[in-house]
């Protein structure tokens, strides 16, 4: 249950961030109010997810996971370049998460 708290946490994490990112300094409205309750939901998740896990790898994998999604959503959007490098260096992130939650 942790872990999929804590994978939700991460998505929010990109969710939050983007929103920051369309909020244009907190000016407009929408983006604002989804990245300050996604930016909540975000943290409420991970504050639970660190009852079970060790409090660096939950961090680790959070940052990971919102990294790696809001850096891969804006490409998709075409808001940011994409090259192989960026995608490899990308899933590089992604293995270092999952190898987090193999040793665990």
């Amino acid at each position: 249950m942790y872990w999929l708290v804590l994978v939700l946490s991460g998505v929010l994490e990109a969710v939050w961030a983007t929103a920051l990112g369309r909020s244009e300094g907190l000016s407009r409205l929408l983006p604002s109010v989804v990245f300050g309750v996604a930016l909540a939901a975000s943290m409420a998740g991970l504050a639970f997810a660190m009852r079970g896990l060790p409090i660096g790898t939950a961090y680790a994998v959070w940052v990971g996971i919102g990294a790696a999604l809001t850096a891969g959503y804006a490409m998709w959007a075409g808001e940011e370049p994409v090259s192989v490098v960026r995608v490899l260096l990308l899933a590089g992130i992604v293995g270092c998460v999952v190898g987090l939650k193999l040793t665990h």
